[in-house]
């Protein structure tokens, strides 16, 4: 049984502009190596269409302060590097993946563990699988050291961390891999 440690992941969480489909405003990327979660990079964006009301609602990123910010091509080679990694890792996977492939365009994504997923085959029972209920039951925010809170690419890259490293456990890769087809209602589609 291989250590689920033996993989270097990159989690990554996007906060989006609010339309369809969703562009990115932000993007955060925290390494896991060897098991412990390392320094989060984040990259505030300007989007190719104005941030919706409901968007900056949700994420508090409005039009002003991306104004002076970066178009994505400015900052692709980063983000490619710091998704050079074994293994992906986000909380509702396909809406961050989706994002990063149209964004990235040849971009080959690796292996993905959606800790969405992942809670509900090992956690089962729980009225909610959404990040901040996983989040505030496990106590995964306490400490952190971050200016932004829910909502935010940089936070919720890290709590999204923490929680893979609770799931994983004393799990084998294995164990980790061995994941029936789901779906549910905490698995609609994110607008930001």
């Amino acid at each position: 049984m291989t250590d689920w440690t033996t993989l270097d992941y990159v989690v990554v969480d996007v906060e989006g502009h609010g339309h369809q489909p969703p562009d990115l405003v932000e993007l955060a990327a925290v390494p896991i190596v060897a098991g412990s979660v390392g320094e989060p990079k984040s990259w505030l964006v300007k989007p190719d269409q104005p941030i919706t009301h409901f968007a900056r609602k949700v994420h508090g990123i409005s039009n002003e302060q991306v104004a002076d910010a970066p178009m994505f091509a400015y900052v692709e080679a980063d983000v490619r590097n710091a998704l050079d990694a074994s293994a992906l890792i986000a909380h509702n996977a396909h809406v961050d993946i989706g994002v990063l492939q149209r964004k990235l365009g040849d971009w080959e994504c690796p292996e993905v563990f959606d800790t969405l997923k992942l809670a509900r085959r090992l956690l089962p029972g729980r009225t909610s699988y959404k990040l901040d209920s996983l989040v505030a039951d496990f106590n995964l925010s306490h400490g952190l050291d971050t200016t932004d809170g829910p909502h935010r690419a940089t936070y919720d890259a890290l709590v999204t961390a923490r929680l893979f490293v609770h799931l994983a456990g004393q799990r084998s890769l294995g164990e980790l891999r061995d994941h029936p087809p789901g779906g549910g209602p905490d698995n609609e589609p994110r607008l930001f």
